[in-house]
This record gives structure tokens, sequence and C-alpha cells, in this order.
């Protein structure tokens, strides 16, 4: 614990698989009444077929696979079962031609040759038939040349013995070297957590190899299992739907070889996009795991099934790890296989932190001033302003003051009708009369503009900008004294 505190940190906290709170500082929630679960822990699906009908022969047209199927009491039954008839039926079979033959009676006299020599009675004839079958072949018991009936039947025995040994050995055999033993060493961790990875919010479990022999090709699939209605109203009790654990990255291809963490990515196209550690609580859903590869030694395909329902996904949980590097090898502690801690989780779904994230962010303020009337371009402007010191000026603004940034003042200068000229309000009056007259040349402003101004004026109109000098005729010298601080500042900005 020491170790865990001094490498996450204080506010980290092992916990065992048996906790099922989640989040910092909280109680544990009720306990839910257990639900009948659609696949157990061990992986066998809790699922009974009735009301067949008249669809039981099928089990008979595939009779090996449905003896494959059975429990092994029932196997053994069968086995002992369909020995013992075969030899009973054979034994009587080889009595009943000693009795038409009349050997029973004749079988001390040592003049007569029976058709099967030193066969008495029927246990002397259940005896050669097992001598026979099993080819002991003793000597003291064998079939004689003069009964032709008698070799019929042995070559009927030895054909039917073939075929009862094949296909019962053959049926043990088959049961005996089934896969499903193999994932009794696949281990699969009690609980499933949801916590952060790489930024995202993740649903993760573990799963562990026991073996030292590896699974070829091993690979995982979930299936989320969770009652839904259709718009139509049809009701679909037990919908499967597909968790993405790395199918398009490949992630799902599996080197079991130590433990792993499977990941599945709550995104826009999870399943649970919207759920969140409050709407858990009410939720009812169940995960199938599923491990698929071929077994190493044997060569077969292994099938390995598990399931977590709603009360075992822990929310704000992380697996503790479970491997060290020893000398000269890797260690892996399986005691702390099933064993999470908590870590700092957002109790929120990913649906509402997009939603949150989107309503916080300062690019959604462009999108309100995306109308086409001309007349709000003032009220975006002083909006984006607000928002951010930095806004950035239109191009034509830029070129005139060579600046980022721009006073609130000139900022309704560029969204004015004007856009193309400067807003005249801070220069003398005269100016203002020259540069406001609607549907004046260019020329007659600059005549009216000699006429009327003065000789400092005309001094200062070499340094005013290009615009500016048309509108007052052209000329050179000074007039920084009489315009206002702004201006000169910013002509002084311009031409320097």
């Amino acid at each position: 614990m020491s170790a865990l505190r001094k490498k996450f940190g204080d506010d980290y906290q092992v916990v065992t698989t048996s906790s099922s709170g989640s989040g910092f500082n909280q109680p544990p929630p009720e306990k839910k009444k257990k639900r009948q679960r659609f696949v157990d822990k061990n992986g066998r699906c809790n699922v009974q077929h009735g009301n067949l009908g008249g669809e039981t022969s099928r089990y008979l047209s595939d009779l090996f696979t449905t003896l494959v199927d059975l429990k092994w009491r029932w196997n053994l039954f069968i086995f002992i079962l369909t020995y013992t008839v075969a030899w009973l039926f054979m034994a009587s079979m080889w009595w009943f031609i000693a009795y038409i033959r009349g050997d029973l009676n004749k079988a001390h006299n040592d003049k007569y040759t029976p058709c099967v020599a030193n066969v008495y009675n029927f246990p002397s004839a259940f005896l050669f038939f097992i001598e026979t079958e099993a080819t002991i072949g003793y000597g003291y018991r064998y079939i004689t040349d003069k009964c032709p009936e008698g070799i019929i039947l042995f070559l009927f025995q030895s054909i039917l013995g073939s075929i009862v040994d094949a296909f019962l050995i053959g049926c043990m055999f088959i049961k005996m070297s089934q896969p499903k033993k193999r994932a009794e060493t696949l281990m699969f961790s009690e609980h499933a957590a949801i916590s952060m990875r790489d930024g995202k919010l993740t649903l993760m479990f573990r799963v562990g190899n026991l073996r030292n022999s590896h699974m070829v090709s091993a690979q995982i699939r979930c299936k989320l299992l969770k009652s839904r209605q259709t718009p139509e109203g049809e009701f679909l009790p037990l919908d499967q739907l597909e968790l993405d654990v790395g199918f398009s990255t490949g992630a799902d291809q599996l080197f079991l070889v130590s433990p792993l963490t499977i990941c599945h990515v709550i995104d826009t196209k999870s399943p649970f996009y919207d759920l969140s550690q409050r709407s858990m609580q009410t939720e009812q859903f169940e995960i199938v795991v599923i491990l698929e590869g071929i077994v190493e030694t044997t060569g077969m395909t292994c099938q390995a099934r598990t399931s977590y329902t709603e009360d075992e996904v822990l929310w704000g949980h992380r697996f503790f790890p479970v491997i060290s590097l020893e000398e000269g090898f890797f260690k892996v502690d399986y005691s702390q296989f099933h064993a999470t801690f908590e870590v700092p989780t957002p109790p929120y779904s990913v649906k509402e932190q997009e939603e949150a994230l989107l309503l916080s962010s300062p690019l959604m303020a462009p999108s309100l001033c995306n109308s086409g009337d001309k007349n709000s371009s003032l009220d975006c402007l002083q909006t984006l302003e607000d928002n951010d010191s930095t806004t950035k000026l239109p191009t034509k603004l830029q070129k005139i003051t060579g600046r980022d940034g721009l006073p609130k003042k000139l900022l309704r200068m560029s969204s004015t009708t004007s856009e193309m000229t400067y807003n005249f309000g801070e220069l003398p009056m005269k100016l203002q009369r020259i540069s406001s007259v609607p549907g004046v040349s260019d020329d007659k402003q600059a005549g009216k503009a000699s006429k009327i101004s003065t000789e400092p004026i005309s001094k200062s109109v070499a340094d005013l900008p290009p615009k500016l000098q048309r509108l007052a005729g052209g000329g050179g010298g000074r007039m920084d004294g009489h315009l206002p601080p702004k201006l000169r500042k910013m002509n002084s900005d311009r031409f320097t």
C-alpha cells in the first residue's frame, strides 16, 4: 500500500473485487437484487429450449454430436450399456447355434466335433465371445471347420465389434479432448472498470492465460445485451450490440502471454455514449465477452466466455499493475489480477461532457455572426472583442494600422458603409465637410479643399493616407498640431 501511494499519490486507494463503490468519499450504493444472467461468469449460457414438438428427431440425425454434448454421467452409462448389450447379444447367438446343433449335450463326447469346442452352456458361450472379441485367444475354445454358420457369425461379430468400438471410443475421445477444459485456464477479471485513459472515457476489463502454452490467433469480441423498444413499438428483450474493442485497429488480436487490459473507448459510436455514473445505477445491461483462439498443443479452437452486469462495472476504477521486472524475466502476480484502485473520473457521460464543452467554447461566438444582415456586424464584432481581447482585425484594417488589435471606435469604423475610407469624426470640421459630401468626385473635392483650407492644413496633407490626400487635394507640410492624438499616432505608425 505504501509503495502504491508513493507511486500514484495519496488520493489513490486500492480496493478488492468485492467493493462496489465508485468515486471519492462516496458511500457504496445499495446492492441490487441479483437478477438472471444470460451468460454465467463461467461462460455457461442460461438458455433452455422448450416446446420443440416434433423437432426432437433432429437430435437423432446427428447422434454423434448429441452423445458428445451429453453430460459425463450419461456418456458413461451409454458406454457401459452398449457394450453390455452387444456382448450379451453375441453370446446368445453362439449359444443358440450350439443349442440348434445339439453341441450342448455332446460336449463331453471325444468322438463328436462341435461347432465351437468346449462350449456346453451359456457362460461358456459368453466367455468364447469375450475371448474372440478382445483377441485374447486362450486356445481352449475355438471354432471348427465343421460349422459354416459359426464362420458367418464370426464375420458379423468382427464387423459389429469394430463399429461399436469406433463409435463409442471415438465419442469418449472427442469428449475428453474437447477444448472446453482449456478455457478453465483462461481468466477474466471479476469486475470491469470505467475510467479515463489517454484523455478518453474507457471501459476496461482484464484477461489472462495461466498456462505457458500460447493461444494462437487469439481474438476477443464483446456484445452488449440490453432490452430496448423500437420506434415502431416492438420490444426487443435481448438486443445484441457490438462493442468495439479494437477491430478497426487490430487491437482485438491478442498476444496473450501475460495479462492484458482490453479497452472499449466510449465515443459517439459507442452504445455507452450517454452512460453516466448516475444513470448506471438504474440501467440494466450485460456485457458478454468472448475469447477465441487455437490451442497450441492440440490445434483445436477454444472459446472462453464470461459476462459483466451493470453491478459488476466499477465507475472511476483502474486495474492494479501485475507485471514486474525481475532479474532476467518478467513476473506476473496473479494475486492482484482482480484488484482495482480508484482514480479521478468525471461522473458525467461523454455526451454530457461534449455538450458542456460546446457551450463553454469561444468558437460558438462566430456562429452567432453568420447572419447576412450588414447592420448586425457591429454587435458581432463587439461580442468577439468582449470574449477575447486579442481578436484579429479584417485585412483592410490591419493594413491601415499595422497592428493585431484595434479599439472599439475604429472597430465601428470598419463595419460602416464608408468602409473604404477613414472616419473623419475627429478631423477638423472643414475636412469633415469635404469627406461627407455624397456624390462629389475627387476633383471637385480637391478643388473645394484647396479653396477653403488654410496654410497649416495644406502642409499636413502629405502625411495623411492616400485616400485622404485625394480628398484634401494633395500637398505637403505638417499639421500634426491640429490633429487629435489618436490620428497623429495612427499616421506615425503607418509611415514608420
